[in-house]
């Protein structure tokens, strides 16, 4: 649908009727080849972002890593170890097929876990965290979990880091456009099991930056020029810095 070698409209439809982990098994081979994965540009400019605010790292962990697109800046970021993980055993195949055996940084190990109940095993080793492009498929009911595990898998001092977009205009065609989205998702899930969570306008700042602070986390945001700014001076993009103390 969105390329040669991505998934088709038939395919996508599968997807879209499937559980979240069922419907990420079949798309991940052709995920890559959707506008779905996490941009270049984005990822380039939020490893700028880090470097130039922390320097270096020691270990790194991709949340939800799904076919990889954070962990090569992850390799590059970090010196000791990277991991990534997802609960989606399709997504991390594909992602240990192009990442598992590519030079430069250390290594990624793999784990399948529910972002939600990250395993004992994860605790307590990682001085920063990144996830991309997951957070739809997290209620805000659920994100307070979430956080908590990513805050038990952090060193102390260690750094939750992800980008987060400024609110869009109701004038705007793409607030629209979400607004439709979430609407149809959530018909959806009322009239067909199981379930498959994903929506675009349930993550905003406000309500993030408290359940960080819940988790433990003190919150600052960076922002990300390279996506310019709103006509009142504030940027279009952030980078959200959770620090566990």
């Amino acid at each position: 649908m969105f390329a040669p070698m991505g998934p088709s409209v038939r395919e996508l439809a599968v997807q879209a009727m499937s559980s979240i982990e069922q419907g990420y098994d079949l798309l991940a081979p052709k995920f890559d080849h959707t506008p779905f994965r996490t941009p270049d540009r984005m990822l380039d400019a939020v490893e700028e972002t880090l470097a130039q605010a922390e320097g270096s790292f020691g270990a790194g962990l991709d949340v939800c890593c799904g076919t990889g697109a954070g962990l090569g800046m992850l390799r590059r970021l970090c010196r000791e170890r990277v991991t990534g993980v997802d609960f989606s055993a399709g997504m991390l195949a594909e992602a240990e097929r192009v990442h598992g055996g590519t030079a430069g940084g250390p290594a990624p190990d793999f784990v399948r876990a529910d972002a939600r109940a990250l395993p004992p095993a994860l605790a307590d080793a990682y001085d920063l965290a990144v996830s991309f492009g997951a957070f739809g498929h997290f209620l805000p009911a659920e994100r307070p979990a979430l956080f908590r595990g990513v805050h038990g898998a952090l060193r102390p001092g260690g750094v939750f880091a992800f980008p987060i977009g400024a609110p869009l205009p109701m004038a705007s065609p793409l607030y629209w456009a979400a607004a439709g989205f979430d609407a149809v998702m959530r018909v959806r899930n009322a009239v067909w099991r199981p379930t498959f969570v994903m929506y675009y306008r349930t993550f905003p700042f406000g309500g993030v930056r408290e359940d960080l602070r819940q988790a433990g986390f003190t919150v600052e945001t960076l922002p990300l020029d390279q996506f310019g700014r709103r006509p009142d001076g504030t940027p279009n993009w952030r980078l959200v810095l959770a620090r566990r103390s």
